[in-house]
């Protein structure tokens, strides 16, 4: 993918540190939440056995991974939606919330607590889905932000009845990420990119630099259209923002949840220690260290011929 591609279009910088999720799985043969979010520490070396169906099968590989910890993660309440009879678009119509963690991150004014569950139970016709609320809190791990982030996760299951189960289940309780994704099976990583400021043409979008008899300017477009248009077309190359970008990467394989810790002395290179547990996942990701990343349950399903759990015989600290 080239820089000046317009498969990303407006290039302009991401509006909420929290990466944005627009679409979910609708079912699954396990029910479980769709998302959750860790920060990027840093990235490791790990040797394993190969199991894929290349030249190198059954022989031990080095692999390049990224290191993601997750913050302790709770769910404070449910989200309950009807369909707009107008737009058709769904809205968000009541809450169900957990009095003591409301208070805890600090909430007020709650109308629906979690001794209303019974009565929304026997609802659920008049409802189309479910969804959960959750709330991380990054003093858990190695980064700066004290304010807890709160997101919502989408609940893959068949009905609404058993997303409704699931979410009055977890109401008040720790989520973790063992209990939403496993060793080897292939997730989506959003996160956004490193911002890089003003940028001008060239670095933008890799455009050749003019002849140096140009008439005016040698780092700028020497063309910006046909003559009789009247106006600048988007397309054309122009200086401007680059990098802090929403962008999703489908299909990386999550190698280790572990919660065993990883002895470097030092800690990682502008993060820090890690103290929570964390996940290890094949490849590179958008972003610094410390960025805040979405994991996802992967929408292009690459898990439906099994997952295999991967054989790793050492994890590699530089």
């Amino acid at each position: 993918m080239t820089k000046g591609s317009l498969q990303y279009w407006p290039r302009k910088r991401a509006r909420k540190r929290l990466p944005r999720i627009r679409e979910s799985r609708k079912t699954a043969d396990v029910p479980s939440l769709s998302n959750i979010v860790g920060y990027k520490a840093g990235m490791c070396q790990l040797n394993l056995i190969d199991d894929s169906e290349s030249p190198s099968k059954s022989l031990e590989v080095n692999r390049a991974c990224t290191i993601i910890e997750i913050p302790k993660t709770e769910l404070y309440g449910i989200r309950l939606y009807k369909r707009n009879g107008i737009t058709k678009y769904l809205e968000s119509s009541d809450e169900v919330l957990n009095a003591e963690l409301c208070k805890k991150i600090g909430m007020k004014n709650i109308e629906n607590n979690e001794l209303k569950l019974e009565a929304f139970k026997g609802k659920l016709k008049d409802y189309v889905d479910v969804s959960a609320l959750l709330v991380a809190y990054p003093k858990t791990v190695s980064v700066e932000q004290h304010k807890p982030v709160r997101f919502e996760a989408k609940i893959i299951a068949n009905d609404i009845a058993q997303k409704f189960e699931i979410a009055s289940g977890l109401l008040g309780k720790e989520v973790k990420a063992i209990d939403i994704f496993k060793n080897g099976e292939f997730i989506d990583v959003t996160s956004i990119s490193k911002g890089k400021g003003w940028s001008s043409a060239i670095k933008r979008h890799h455009i050749a630099r003019l002849d140096h008899k140009a008439t005016q300017k040698t780092r700028h477009m020497g063309v910006l259209g046909s003559y009789g248009m009247g106006r600048v077309l988007y397309s054309v190359p122009h200086s401007g923002q680059l990098g802090f970008n929403y962008r999703t990467e489908y299909n990386k394989r999550l190698l280790k949840i572990s919660s065993d810790k990883l002895d470097k002395k030092q800690g990682f290179r502008n993060y820090g220690s890690i103290n929570s547990d964390y996940i290890i996942i094949e490849g590179s990701i958008p972003g610094p260290a410390k960025r805040l990343v979405r994991l996802r349950k992967t929408l292009r399903n690459k898990n439906k011929n099994g997952i295999k759990e991967p054989k790793i015989n050492e994890i590699i600290l530089n």
